[in-house]
């Protein structure tokens, strides 16, 4: 059960961190009383206790914003929960997709929760064509040419993979999972579906 030996702090609260279930993008930390936490596991959207208004509330229900609880899991001492979360809308209150968007750290490097963000960006160009855009392009010129690009840069990627160039090797790497996301958008498939498949594999 999702309530039993939770170690609530002296104020009867407990750290809840809401992901993206999708791309492990993380979108929002607050608390949880008992009471939320058992409204979260018996509703299956998160709930929450605010503690300037102290009271429990309800994520997006004046917003719409609300979450859907996918999987939810306890740190090692049980006062922390990790849930996953299909969010609707945006998570902060500001309208960002993420409360953390004030980034302090930066670095060149980036991890796999972009893609989510590339899927957000090839989605919206395809159902807003901006002029100039080559993804935009591509939708125009349909699903034969995208996965005609998308089978050349495969192959692209294998002549690479033969050379000495790390640089180059990279480079085509991005040029296909660039081009795939544009061939799953156009056959209406999410990356996650593609997950999905690989877990179930795993497992």
């Amino acid at each position: 059960m999702l309530t039993e030996n939770v170690k609530f702090d002296e104020r009867g609260l407990i750290c809840a961190i809401a992901q993206d279930w999708e791309t492990g993008e993380v979108l929002m930390q607050a608390y949880m009383n008992e009471e939320a936490l058992a409204r979260t596991a018996a509703t299956g959207f998160a709930h929450y206790y605010s503690r300037s208004r102290k009271c429990l509330w309800m994520k997006g229900e004046t917003s719409g914003h609300v979450q859907r609880v996918i999987s939810a899991a306890f740190d090692c001492d049980r006062d922390c929960l990790l849930m996953q979360v299909e969010q609707t809308g945006a998570a902060c209150h500001t309208g960002h997709r993420s409360c953390f968007f004030q980034e302090e750290i930066t670095s060149e490097k980036i991890g796999a929760t972009f893609f989510g963000e590339l899927e957000r960006v090839v989605k919206d160009r395809k159902e807003n064509p901006a002029e100039g855009s080559y993804t935009c392009y591509l939708f125009s010129k349909g699903i034969d040419k995208i996965a005609k690009k998308t089978g050349e840069e495969a192959v692209e990627v294998v002549i690479a993979a033969k050379n000495d160039s790390r640089e180059e090797f990279v480079g085509e790497c991005a040029d296909l999972l660039y081009h795939l996301q544009v061939l799953l958008e156009a056959k209406g498939v999410d990356l996650s579906e593609v997950c999905t498949e690989l877990k179930r594999r795993h497992k």
